[in-house]
Parts: structure tokens; C-alpha cells; sequence
């Protein structure tokens, strides 16, 4: 292929080399990589799927200006979390060099004839701050201030008229989109952009992405597969209304099993408790209301429970749960309890976006829980995760009420039965 006609001292893994100490072995890269790699542009941006392979054309690019071209070349991370993720490629790619100097602590890795790596993270912009520089590499782009490429970057490549590669999944239409459309003018040419799904790589199998596809969350999926760009906080839930539909009874049926969840509130915030037909996937009861005492509010909890006889009462166990949970414990209700924070809570926010896109659950026809699960948000971390939330000044109980509760049924559900 060109980019290796190009550069005679690489090889690929399955040729030989009389003399490693001037060899760089890495993996043949496929198609679509290779027309990036041959791109004449000075700065390219890549938007593509998870495993789809950006990382490997950095990782190409920044050996080729550091190892043949003897540049100084930066590897720029979102924080010091990523940088453990492209280290041990950067060190395992020159390790059999000679004369190469690694430096573990300060993750540099110096060359022959004056080439340098070194990985830098974002986390503080300041000190990212220095003397010229020739080649840079941004991963993870879109996951890093705005001012890490106009402020700090771009002008210490000045001097040198260096190139840099921005590598990212989607993170809404912030500056990486903005950078992303201008590789997409032909009147700026010293861009060019390159957008790839995974599906259009040959590192992860067909089969393996339609498994991937059926198990997860639409938004999800668009984000990190398709590498799709959404608005800086995206919808998480999806066909919300062919999902709603009126209560499907008004009394627990024989041979049916329930399943309810309360997430407390007083004053701004409301309790909402949900009760879920775990044979069935339908919600059958929702009760919310606020400026009501602890009293009170367990004791509508009890009447819900006495006429819905769920198996099970997943209760929201932080703070003013607890005090509540053992209150009803005490009266024989069977109340368990759950902790929600950021770890615990995107696994049941996405296990209930797929439920509703797959249409496993039915909801309500109530225009607050319609209301609120059309406003719910995400945003998109560094480190890949999601993080969830009502907009400014909304509210989510019925959303989570009604995640819990979703989660309690396949989590119980067949392990009781209402008789």
C-alpha cells in the first residue's frame, strides 16, 4: 500500500526484519485507515465509532513523525485516566528499537536523532503550555475544552507548521463538530474530516454488532457505533408514545406478579412510587405528590401495597430513605432498598430507554411520566460513561420510580408469582 511504499522501515507483522533495532512493527492497517494515512491534509479529523480504529492511525502517524521524520510529537488525552489506555501501545510499538529512551514516570518516550513522544493529559490546561511543536495528536477530542486546540495547540504548532489529528466519538456539537465540518469545506484546505461507523471497519464482526445493537439503548448505540452527532444533551428516551397506553386494569389479577418503587421527595422535589406487572411488562398504578409528611407519605405507600400486593417495594435508600425504609419495614411492608448515584443509576436509565424502544414495557398514558421522560437528558463523559438527569429546574421522580421498577420486575419477577 502507498503509506508503506512511503515509509520503507516499517513492516508488517507477518514479514521479517534482519535488524529490529530500526524497525517499527504494527498491525496492516485496513482500508479505510489506509486513505486517511495517505491523505495529504495537514489537519484531519476523524469521527468514528468505538473500535473502529482511529487510535491505530494516530498511533501510525505519531511514529511516522517521531521515529522517520525525527519530530517532537504530543499525544493529548481528556485526563490522566486515558493515558493508561495508549501508553502501552506507544511503549510496545518502540520497544525493540535502539537507543530509545522511556521514561515510565513521565510517559516520554525519546528517539534517535531528536524524535520525542510524550503523552499529556488536558486535565490542566496550563501546563500544556511550552516551546514550538511539531506533531500533535488530540484523542478523544471532543471531550476536551475548546481552548486545549485555539489557545494552547494550534499556536505552539505555529512556527513549525506542524500537523495534528483530532481522534473522537461524538460528543454533541461542540468545537470537534465545528472542526469536524470544516475538514468538509472544500475551501479549507488544510482540513479534512473522515466519518466512519463501526460497522465500517473490519475489526468487529457482523454478528457481533447486531448482538450489540439488540442489547443496546438507542442513543447509545447512535453515539458510540455510528458516531452520530446530537445535541450537546441528548433525548435518552425514544418512542415514548407508542409505548404509553391507558391502565390496563384497576385490580392486582390472579396469577400475576407485582412490582412497585417509591423515590421519596418533600418539597421541591415529589415522591413518586410506581407499581409495574412483572408477567406482562405493563404499569398498571402511579401515585405522585409532594408537600406531604413522612407520615402520610408511608401511609399511601400502604395502601398501594395493600392493594396491589407487590412481592417487593424497591425503596430509594439515600438519606431521607433510610429512616422511611426501616419505618416500613416495621409494619411488614416488603421494602428493600436502593442506592442511586452515578454508578448504579446508568445501568437502570438505559435498561428502561431499551425497554421502551423495544416495546417490552407499557406505560401509563400520564402526561407528567410522558412529559418527564421526554425531557430527560444525557451528557457524554471522558471516560466513555454517561451521565444522567432532568434539565435545569425539571424533575425526574416518575422516571426513576418507573426505571426502578422495571429493573425490580426482571430483576424478581420470575422468582414470585401473585396467586
Amino acid at each position: 500500500m502507498k503509506i508503506f511504499r512511503q515509509m520503507p522501515k516499517w513492516r508488517r507483522n507477518n514479514t521479517s526484519a534482519s535488524d529490529m533495532s530500526t524497525t517499527i512493527t504494527l498491525k496492516m492497517p485496513h482500508a479505510g485507515q489506509v486513505a486517511i494515512l495517505n491523505s495529504p491534509a495537514r489537519f484531519k479529523v476523524l469521527a468514528c465509532g468505538r473500535r473502529w480504529g482511529k487510535s491505530q492511525v494516530g498511533l501510525i502517524e505519531i511514529l511516522k513523525a517521531a521515529h522517520l521524520e525525527h519530530k517532537r510529537c504530543w499525544w493529548i488525552v481528556p485526563n490522566y485516566q486515558s493515558a493508561d489506555d495508549i501508553w502501552p501501545d506507544l511503549v510496545n510499538a518502540v520497544q525493540d528499537l535502539k537507543d530509545v529512551v522511556i521514561s515510565q514516570s513521565k510517559r516520554r518516550i525519546n528517539l534517535p536523532k531528536g524524535g520525542m513522544i510524550a503523552l499529556r493529559s488536558a486535565h490542566n490546561a496550563d501546563k500544556l503550555r511550552g516551546p514550538g511543536l511539531d506533531f500533535a495528536v488530540l484523542d478523544e477530542a471532543a471531550f476536551m475544552p475548546a481552548r486545549i486546540w485555539h489557545n494552547i495547540i494550534r499556536p505552539m504548532l505555529a512556527t513549525t507548521r506542524g500537523p495534528a489529528r483530532f481522534l473522537s466519538t461524538p460528543n454533541g456539537r461542540n468545537w470537534f463538530w465545528e472542526r469536524l465540518r470544516a475538514g468538509l469545506d472544500p475551501l479549507q484546505d488544510e482540513w479534512q474530516s473522515f466519518h466512519h461507523p463501526t460497522g465500517q471497519s473490519d475489526l468487529v464482526a457482523a454478528e457481533e454488532l447486531r448482538g450489540i445493537k439488540a442489547n443496546t439503548a438507542e442513543h447509545i448505540w447512535e453515539t458510540e457505533y455510528e458516531a452520530k452527532f446530537t445535541d450537546d444533551r441528548g433525548q435518552v428516551f425514544r418512542r415514548i408514545s407508542d409505548a404509553a397506553a391507558p391502565a390496563p386494569y384497576h385490580q392486582p389479577q390472579p396469577g400475576h406478579a407485582y412490582v412497585a418503587r417509591v423515590d421519596w421527595g418533600r418539597s421541591k422535589d415529589y415522591t413518586a412510587i410506581a407499581v409495574l406487572d412483572a408477567s406482562n411488562g405493563k404499569m398498571v398504578a402511579l401515585e405522585r405528590f409532594n408537600q406531604v409528611g413522612w407520615d402520610l407519605q408511608r401511609d399511601r405507600l400502604a395502601q398501594i401495597v395493600k392493594k396491589w400486593r407487590p412481592q417487593v417495594v424497591w425503596a430509594e435508600a439515600n438519606s431521607i430513605g433510610e429512616p422511611n425504609i426501616d419505618a416500613l419495614v416495621r409494619q411488614g411492608l416488603p421494602v428493600r432498598s436502593f442506592y442511586t448515584n452515578a454508578k448504579s443509576k446508568a445501568p437502570l436509565i438505559e435498561s428502561l430507554a431499551l425497554a421502551i424502544e423495544r416495546n417490552d414495557i407499557t406505560l401509563l398514558d400520564d402526561p407528567v411520566l410522558l412529559g418527564e421522560l421526554a425531557d430527560y437528558r444525557f451528557d457524554r463523559l471522558s471516560n466513555g460513561s454517561y451521565r444522567y438527569g432532568a434539565p435545569s429546574g425539571g424533575h425526574d421522580d416518575t422516571v426513576i420510580a418507573s426505571a426502578l421498577a422495571w429493573y425490580g420486575s426482571k430483576f424478581s419477577g420470575s422468582a414470585f408469582s401473585f396467586a
